[in-house]
């Protein structure tokens, strides 16, 4: 057994520089603690299978999901069923730490939207 933190999990940029780590990868359980500079989100998509729960560490971020924009502060988070349009966005002026949790893997699974 390994105790996994952001110092030794598998670490990877995306977007406009934001960070994420893979803190477990498992084809049914994928857990990633990720970080969103302010002013920046990421694209507007869908999953066809997986469901997700995003969980706020430190800081404040908006969920827009399905048209509707969800303010979420430290100590909240938000399911995002499958199917559904949704954009994690950080207007903020501080970044935003973030616990993402998929079942199963959205390995293959991201429909971008415009």
């Amino acid at each position: 057994m390994t105790i996994v933190s952001t110092n030794n999990a598998e670490h990877y940029v995306w977007g406009d520089n934001c960070d994420g780590w893979h803190l477990l990868k498992n084809p049914s359980l994928h857990v990633i603690q990720e970080s969103v500079p302010p002013g920046r989100s990421e694209q507007r998509h869908t999953h066809s299978v997986a469901q997700q729960f995003f969980f706020i560490l430190t800081g404040h971020a908006i969920m827009e999901l399905e048209g509707q924009d969800y303010p979420l502060s430290a100590g909240e988070g938000i399911h995002i069923a499958a199917g559904k349009p949704h954009q994690f966005k950080n207007p903020y002026n501080d970044p935003v730490e973030f616990l993402v949790i998929s079942n199963p893997t959205t390995r293959g699974d991201r429909n971008d939207l415009a």
